[in-house]
């Protein structure tokens, strides 16, 4: 395996671990899934639509989020939202990557020029 196709591998890593956090960031207020991937993007969050719908599916079963279809317009979409659960999971969370973001600040600074 090239230099190359190693530090893309351990970039698709790094990036996964911190979908979640930022999935539950934007969902304090109702999204469907199309919308989410779009602001997801627009944050500088690349995630695909094959990586995000299992995932809110997975996080609505640990019941971190809550869906509901909205069929009001012509094509029905379900949206999600926090649940109490998730509303509490996006602090602790959100504390644990502040935590984690002082500690690699605190060492990278130690190894750039």
């Amino acid at each position: 395996m090239g230099s190359d196709d190693l530090l893309a591998l351990h970039g698709q890593e790094l990036r996964r671990g911190t979908v979640v956090l930022a999935v539950l960031a934007l969902l304090g207020e109702a999204r469907y899934g199309y919308a989410l991937l779009a602001d997801l993007a627009d944050a500088g969050v690349e995630v695909e639509g094959n990586t995000l719908y299992p995932l809110l599916r997975r996080l609505e079963k640990q019941g971190l989020l809550a869906s509901e279809w909205n069929t009001d317009e012509s094509r029905p979409r379900k949206f999600y939202a926090l649940t109490d659960q998730g509303h509490a999971a996006l602090g602790a969370l959100t504390a644990e990557w502040q935590t984690l973001s002082t500690s690699l600040d605190r060492l990278l600074r130690k190894v750039s020029p």
